[in-house]
């Protein structure tokens, strides 16, 4: 990777892109894109066009598995193996692609991840370590860990084959369907704006989503810098990072106008949408982008193309509808 503070990072995304398509062949999916008139959300601003983009679909049920197999795919990989702090997806991720690659891998989870992604874990063959509630008490084991082991060190969201990774995702939407007027998109550490917004640049509106209870980046903005900030709610497991990364922050920063938080109520709302009418069983992180555009949080202009990333889907069915 060259890129670590560029303010350049389509070059690195291309070159994530084809890195995966060359050596990750049959691991990765081209997720579909939907393109929907705004009467099919309620939404009755003339002429706006709603693309959804399913990476709920993707191998590991999430958008990560872009960034992870990327990350492995870019390094040596000791006899160790690979070690992952998550929140549950990033450690699917990192699981699936270790699995794919026959290396070891090694999840750290919070108490706050639900049993349907430990279970998923175990069956990709991860051994998996419950430590402390949140995902920073994870990170701080998992740290050690890989002190301790020298195994190839996979962060949820802040490294740059990871952000590049997830990256592919905007290079992957304006190649089956163009240029979008603008992205709505979940934000937990980070991750996934930083890719997108390192893609589009400012030939479209990134907008920063979050629940009011895990507001890493919007407090951030408000302070200037990264800060701690305390997480909960709803989507705790996927977007409890508790400060934004430093790879996104800096992206963002340059890239990205529009921070927008939305309740958990709300977040809840859009999740029982996409069920009922869409009949898609996602996480509450993949609801925030319809929750944006359902409260009028982010009104579409006239004629916009707007493109809500469905984020992930490793959720218990049960608790969906």
């Amino acid at each position: 990777m060259t890129n670590q503070t560029s303010t350049n990072w389509r070059p690195d995304i291309e070159s994530a892109a084809r890195r995966l398509r060359e050596r990750a062949a049959g691991f990765l999916r081209e997720t579909p894109l939907w393109k929907l008139p705004a009467s099919a959300f309620g939404l009755a601003v003339p002429g706006v066009e709603v693309w959804l983009k399913l990476e709920h679909l993707q191998v590991s049920g999430s958008f990560k598995a872009r960034g992870m197999m990327n990350r492995l795919l870019a390094n040596d990989i000791p006899e160790s193996g690979v070690v992952v702090a998550s929140g549950g997806n990033a450690g699917i991720a990192t699981a699936a692609a270790a699995k794919a690659l026959g290396v070891r891998c090694q999840v750290f989870l919070p108490g706050v991840s639900p049993e349907a992604k430990r279970a998923r874990l175990r069956a990709l063959g991860a051994e998996v370590v419950v430590v402390g509630e949140l995902y920073p008490d994870a990170l701080a084991a998992c740290l050690t860990r890989q002190r301790e082991t020298g195994a190839l060190l996979t962060h949820a969201y802040d490294q740059p084959e990871v952000v590049a990774g997830a990256g592919t995702l905007g290079h992957e939407i304006e190649a089956q369907g163009g240029l979008p007027d603008s992205v709505l998109v979940s934000v937990g550490g980070g991750g996934l704006i930083g890719g997108l917004a390192g893609w589009f640049e400012k030939r479209a509106r990134v907008v920063a989503l979050e629940p009011e209870k895990a507001p890493t980046l919007f407090r951030a903005r408000e302070a200037g810098e990264p800060v701690d900030v305390e997480v909960g709610g709803i989507a705790a497991d996927s977007l409890g990072a508790r400060r934004i990364g430093a790879i996104s922050w800096e992206i963002t920063q340059q890239q990205v106008q529009h921070a927008l938080l939305l309740s958990d109520e709300s977040i809840r709302a859009a999740q029982q949408w996409l069920w009922k009418e869409m009949k898609f069983a996602v996480e509450p992180a993949a609801a925030l982008p319809l929750a944006a555009l359902q409260t009028g949080a982010y009104v579409p202009r006239e004629g916009e193309k707007v493109c809500l990333i469905v984020c992930g889907a490793n959720v218990d069915p049960a608790t969906v509808a």
